[in-house]
């Protein structure tokens, strides 16, 4: 949703005054309406306006923007359709993500879910669609998502305290404190400080159960009937709550009238109980889970951007060091259900039955094997760009530089069965040491990005355009440490070697992929009028290739996003009306594929092709008091050739004769909906000294195919179309605010995804729902000072 009549930030960095859109979506400011590419900007007063304070707020605001997502900081996002959607969370020893996520100048993309950046005084949401190779790099195939914080203002105390009391209408309460200040500490410095608290109510409830596993021999001895009750506090209502909280801090110093210095800190601390699904064979958002869940994030950045002038040339250096730490634990139980009498092979080549959750204490009894996955992952990322910008007003104009990201991530995962270290186990499954570790990966990743990048553009008349773009780069991709069971096919002396990585028998992975390449970007810009433009796009992006865990998988290489395009910016009166048409062709697209018989663990493979067409658009208008905003994207997406199946002997992808592929070329791709669109009526007028307001959204979603192989579809089944509803009304006088508002007014039971907690060759049938929230109502006020 653009709204580009109506939402500028950057010339007013209170983010209150709706008048232009101004964007750096090319590395310069610019207003939304001369810039040639599909860019969706949600100003600051549009955020608000929406209460968009998470991921889940503002992606219903983006129509080219699809999540798939197990809760809060465990979500993916894709621009136009470009997903594969495994189902399962992100695979940490496999691809980047499609998109890239900056705050400000910075990437903070990490594999195994985006950072779920807290909204507030935020100057803006860039989602620019389509590949963003050229000016963005790696891991911007299908679009970039840049989050605009305010910065410093020089001269001037400015503040605002938010308080917020929400409730979900069949679920708990929530509630949040938010506050900023901007204060001049001289005549060219400037503070600017943000603090933020946010509780967030649960909605589903975690009720009583049973469940009884079974060998299916006949014998009541081998059985065990476990309950959820016998665990204290784990049934109980509105179980999913959410808390978070942190702040950030930035220093604007003026050297002189040309350079300034702009170092920034952002910290978030988030935790999130519970899980974010429901059962539908227990009831709209009930489940029935055996043992607690919850997913702890804390990540902090520190970034410094250097601006300046070097004779009438732009200079600008961004540099930033960023760390996440993310502790995941979650209720493992359907993997124990599907393995009760499954039949698989074992590391060693050996066809085991169906006893793996058979495992008898001292007294011949089954012990509960119930599974329970713990992963703690931390992330850092060193990203350093140093880029220059001609002057603008020459008919030539040049954007080039260098950029440099070193990220690492500390993968450790524990598979566990209470219990199971104490008693006599196979050797296939013999835990670690005295814990009770069926399974255990302790491996380093780390994934080294270098370009060098240049794009110009040339007015070879007035009025019309040539732009032309490329990038060179280096990925570089390794991974080391061990993964699997503690079994001779893991730990044999001669495949797995003595480490210094602890709590570890040796090393089982050490593979290293680097991949060079060059991306590049085509166009033509025409200003018919001065309220009319349009452009055409030719432009690829790129994603990194790497490494499978499992011995004898061989690397998986880059994909890459060929993406033709043309668009239109117009302005006639009071109405905006914007658009592009694309089709796009996705080559080699990397995919996690499950090797029958390997216990559900995932390699990812260059499976195929695709190809995506689709139309998008957004209007808006003002007249006096009544503003009003619809966008919408249309998207049609499917393979073009066959998804082969894996050979279970080789472990690789080959096409053999006669045998049905795991999906036929003509597959939908997952994920994104055909149709997804939004609309928003607003309606401001004064009553005295005060000016009051009534809004209204709506936004309706089409129906998705959840998996893109035929099985994983089979077992899973889609998503169907629905639609939501939000309200609000207020008023605002002098410095106070004060709003009442309800979102999912009618309570539609929309589904944003289905997905698995394992395998889905394994858990398929148990597959939960993820909701859209359920009704929820709430009580703003706010106060701003000067």
């Amino acid at each position: 949703m653009a709204f580009p009549a109506f939402a500028q930030e950057a010339a007013q960095p209170a983010g209150r005054d709706d008048t232009v859109i101004v964007v750096t979506a090319q590395r310069r400011e610019e207003r939304l309406q001369d810039v040639p590419i599909s860019i969706n900007a949600l100003g600051q007063a549009k955020l608000e306006q929406a209460n968009a304070k998470a991921l889940d707020d503002y992606a219903k605001l983006l129509p080219s923007v699809s999540i798939q997502s197990f809760g809060p900081s465990q979500a993916q996002v894709f621009f136009r359709g470009v997903a594969t959607g495994s189902g399962g969370p992100p695979l940490h020893i496999g691809p980047l993500p499609t998109s890239s996520t900056y705050v400000d100048e910075i990437p903070v993309t990490t594999i195994g879910g985006m950072v779920d950046v807290h909204l507030y005084d935020v100057a803006r949401i860039e989602a620019l669609a389509g590949p963003q190779g050229t000016l963005f790099g790696a891991s911007s195939l299908s679009g970039t998502l840049r989050i605009i914080t305010n910065r410093p203002e020089l001269g001037k105390t400015t503040g605002s305290i938010d308080l917020q009391v929400n409730k979900f209408s069949k679920g708990d309460f929530g509630g949040s404190a938010e506050g900023y200040i901007n204060l001049p500490i001289s005549d060219n410095a400037a503070l600017r400080v943000v603090g933020f608290y946010d509780r967030t109510g649960g909605y589903i409830d975690n009720i009583p159960g049973t469940r009884t596993f079974t060998l299916d021999d006949g014998n009541p001895a081998t059985e065990l009937t476990v309950h959820n009750t016998d665990k204290p506090g784990l049934v109980k209502n509105d179980y999913n709550d959410v808390e978070t909280w942190g702040g950030r801090a930035a220093l604007r110093i003026d050297l002189d009238d040309n350079w300034t210095v702009t170092p920034q800190f952002f910290y978030q601390s988030q935790i999130a109980h519970g899980g974010f699904f429901y059962d539908p064979t227990k009831g709209y958002l009930n489940v029935t889970d055996y043992l607690p869940s919850r997913n702890k994030d804390r990540w902090w950045q520190a970034a410094l951007t250097i601006q300046g002038k070097l004779s009438d040339w732009d200079v600008t250096y961004s540099g930033g060091y960023f760390e996440r730490k993310v502790d995941n634990i979650a209720d493992y139980s359907y993997y124990s259900v599907a393995y009760d009498s499954y039949t698989f092979v074992d590391d060693n080549g050996v066809v085991q039955p169906g006893f793996a959750t058979y495992f008898p204490d001292a007294n011949g009894k089954p012990i509960d094997p119930t599974q329970t996955s713990h992963q703690f992952d931390k992330y850092t990322k060193l990203t350093q760009e140093l880029r220059v910008n001609s002057p603008t007003d020459k008919p030539f104009r040049l954007t080039a530089g260098m950029f440099m990201q070193i990220q690492t991530d500390k993968i450790g995962a524990d598979y566990q069965t209470v219990g199971i270290g104490s008693i006599p186990t196979p050797i296939w499954l013999t835990p670690f040491g005295t814990t009770d570790t069926v399974f255990l990966t302790r491996v380093k990743r780390k994934d080294r990005d270098y370009a060098m990048f240049a794009q110009s553009e040339y007015d070879i008349v007035p009025n019309v355009t040539l732009i032309a773009g490329i990038r060179g780069y280096i990925a570089d991709n390794t991974i080391y440490g061990f993964s699997g069971t503690n079994s001779a096919g893991n730990t044999d002396p001669a495949i797995c070697f003595p480490t210094s990585v602890p709590d570890v028998p040796c090393a089982n992975v050490h593979k290293k992929q680097v991949e060079t390449g060059v991306i590049w970007r085509g166009g033509i810009k025409w200003q018919v009028t001065s309220d009319v433009m349009l452009y055409g796009t030719v432009s690829r992006g790129y994603r990194p290739g790497g490494n499978n865990r499992r011995p004898g998988v061989n690397p998986f290489k880059s994909d890459k996003l060929d993406n033709f395009e043309l668009g239109w910016k117009t302005h006639f009166g009071r109405i905006y009306f914007n658009g592009a048409a694309f089709y796009q062709k996705w080559r080699d697209l990397q995919f996690g594929l499950v090797p029958v018989g390997q216990n559900g663990v995932t390699n990812t493979y260059n499976a195929g092709n695709a190809r995506i067409y689709g139309v998008e658009g957004d209007v808006s208008a003002r007249f006096g008091g009544l503003s009003l905003s619809a966008s919408a994207t249309y998207v049609d997406a499917q393979l073009t050739s066959d998804f082969c199946q894996v050979d279970p002997v080789t472990k690789n992808i080959v096409c053999i004769p006669g045998t049905p592929p795991a999906a036929a070329k003509g597959t939908r791709l997952p994920v994104m909906p055909r149709f997804k669109g939004t609309a928003t009526a607003r309606y401001e007028w004064p009553v005295g000294p005060a000016t009051a307001f009534v809004q209204g959204s709506a936004t309706h979603q089409g129906g998705t195919r959840t998996f893109l192989t035929d099985a994983d579809y089979a077992a899973v089944g889609p998503t169907r179309p629905f639609t939501t509803a939000d309200f609000s009304i207020g008023t605002h006088w002098d410095h106070m605010r004060i709003e009442a508002f309800i979102q999912n007014a009618f309570n539609s039971h929309g589904a944003l995804g289905k997905n698995t907690i394992c395998a889905t060759e394994i858990c398929g049938i148990y597959a939960r729902v993820y909701p859209t929230k359920p009704q929820f109502f709430g009580l703003k006020f706010g106060y701003d000072f000067e």
